[in-house]
């Protein structure tokens, strides 16, 4: 890594520090977020405050480890990689290195609470699992697009991020059928 700014490795420090604050925050912020939603919500439906923190904080922290060890272990070593094809010495910045990183981590991290949110909005009642297996082809759609955004531009590193996000919507069907089935019995 390189740096050609003078500023370039304060703002990182500083950059770093903000990024660890929020992923070490994030079981406060979910917290302070289920607190604002658990007003409008039945006695039943408030249950669940415990185990929505803590299982949104565990698969946040599964998503950054997943976003940090395959997806930025892999697919920047798959760009860098590319370096060599054509004999060119990469000289990366920090500063575009480390919004590449955390971008990624931070999005896999969100991405994992995809069944959190499916268990919820099927306990409440907004969603089953027959609704998201219906849904299923624009799921896939907007998981494309979701990847093409979020990613660095290239193809391997949008499919690190297509292949987990559709299992994990496979995950959240079962979750789905799991949590209304729980209603039934």
């Amino acid at each position: 890594l390189v740096g050609t700014s003078v500023t370039e490795a304060f703002f990182t420090k500083m950059k770093v520090a903000f990024a660890a604050a929020l992923i070490v925050s994030l079981p406060v912020l979910l917290w302070q977020a289920w607190q604002f939603v658990a007003p409008g919500l039945y006695e039943h439906e408030k249950r669940y405050t415990r185990s929505f923190v803590a299982f949104g904080s565990l698969f946040f922290f599964a998503g950054a480890i997943f976003g940090y060890e395959v997806v930025i272990g892999q697919g920047l070593g798959f760009l860098l990689r590319r370096y060599a094809a054509i004999n060119v010495q990469p000289w990366i910045q920090v500063g575009e290195y480390f919004s590449v990183a955390v971008r990624v981590v931070l999005a896999c991290g969100v991405m994992f609470q995809l069944p959190v949110l499916a268990f919820f909005f099927a306990r409440v009642g907004l969603i089953d699992h027959r609704f998201l297996i219906r849904h299923f082809r624009y799921a896939v759609i907007g998981i494309a697009i979701l990847a093409a955004v979020l990613t660095p531009p290239d193809f391997v590193a949008m499919i690190f991020f297509m292949v987990p996000l559709s299992l994990l919507y496979g995950v959240s069907i079962g979750v789905a059928y799991l949590a209304r089935r729980r209603d039934v019995v």
